[in-house]
């Protein structure tokens, strides 16, 4: 399944990222002299009629198109200064500014089109969870043995509202607001008997197991809501769409809480994956079925569509920060100052590459 579930996942996925890279490129008249699924030496590989070589590479990790005018496939600008006119013809860095943002936004822009796309076809086949019992879903039925809510004094009947000012529509506004953030001290708003408050609750930090043996460190109010129960309603593809807008919004916000907390020391940086772990749970999930696997490719576009937007020089992020300063300059940076970014940049990939790898060697050992 790992052999099997690596490619079927990052492979349609980094073709897809590329292919809106090269769409509108074209569009705009911009040649692609590359367009290369991996990296490295060239596996196998046609030339079409407008000269672009399309190839598989020998690392598959990633891909990339080179266009016209470019000195490699990190799109770093070709040395020539004052480039013949022919060779400016179809160039990349001949195309305006805002075209070329464009060009470079596009390819995490359609992975999040993918996963936008995977979410709204699951509200609109399956349905959105619904509570049987929406008018109790936050109210309090049972307590876990040690609960920290309990300790902090809320009771059975008590009427969760809020979480650190965060107003909780149902549970799973509460698991969100809770689960991210083990051993931190919430605010916890309550209704009681017609009367509100607002208790300080230590969430528990428990460390939970799949079936695959993955642990993750979670946080616990431990309470059980009186509404148990969910029915499942299909949605039309306008309401599908805004579902999984919203949803896909909150799986960032989830993302970034989750890197700032290891940047703080909050959370182990053992918690970063790599490819080998990234392969590891692809298997697994075409393990229990089609649709857990096209769940995780959605969420794993997202977070490739969140990665290549950072702003590190030689991801696309790095791309748009210069175009940025480019736009308020009414001038590019300098090719020294780009020579020592993008090496700065390419450096601190590799060096991440190289940690999460090991990481995750580290963990298939342990």
């Amino acid at each position: 399944m790992y052999i099997i579930g690596f490619p079927l996942l990052l492979g349609p996925l980094i073709t897809l990222h590329e292919l809106g890279h090269y769409l509108v490129a074209r569009y705009f008249g911009v040649q692609a002299e590359a367009f290369s699924i991996g990296f490295g030496k060239e596996i196998a590989g046609v030339t079409d009629r407008r000269g672009t070589r399309w190839k598989l590479s020998a690392l598959p990790l990633g891909g990339y198109v080179q266009f016209k005018g470019d000195m490699n496939p990190a799109s770093v600008p070709a040395a020539s200064a004052r480039p013949a006119a022919a060779e400016r013809d179809g160039s990349f860095q001949n195309a305006p500014l805002w075209q070329r943002a464009l060009i470079v936004f596009a390819g995490p822009a359609t992975n999040v089109l993918v996963t936008l796309a995977i979410f709204a076809g699951f509200f609109m086949a399956i349905g959105k969870p619904v509570p049987a019992a929406p008018e109790r879903q936050l109210t309090i039925a049972a307590f876990s043995a040690g609960s920290p809510a309990q300790k902090a004094g809320l009771k059975v009947g008590d009427r969760i509202v809020a979480i650190d000012g965060r107003t909780m529509g149902d549970f799973r506004d509460l698991q969100d607001a809770v689960m991210l953030y083990p051993g931190k001290q919430l605010a916890v708003s309550f209704e009681r008997g017609g009367r509100t408050g607002t208790v300080p609750v230590m969430a528990a930090s428990v460390e939970q197991k799949d079936r695959f043996g993955n642990v993750s460190r979670i946080g616990l109010l431990g309470v059980r809501p009186a509404g148990v129960a969910f029915a499942f309603e299909r949605q039309n593809p306008v309401e599908a769409t805004t579902m999984a807008v919203r949803y896909s919004v909150n799986v960032v916000r989830m993302m970034i809480t989750g890197v700032g907390q290891i940047l703080s020391g909050e959370r182990s940086v053992d918690e970063l994956g790599g490819p080998i772990k990234i392969a590891k749970y692809s298997g697994e999930q075409l393990s229990l079925g089609p649709l857990a696997f096209i769940n995780f490719v959605a969420l794993i576009s997202l977070n490739l569509a969140f990665i290549n937007l950072l702003p590190i020089p030689g991801l696309d992020g790095g791309h748009l920060a210069f175009y940025a300063a480019e736009a308020v300059r009414r001038k590019p940076v300098g090719p020294r100052g780009m020579e020592v970014a993008y090496r700065t940049g390419l450096a601190l990939v590799l060096m991440l590459m190289l940690f999460v790898t090991f990481n995750d060697l580290v963990g298939l050992v342990g």
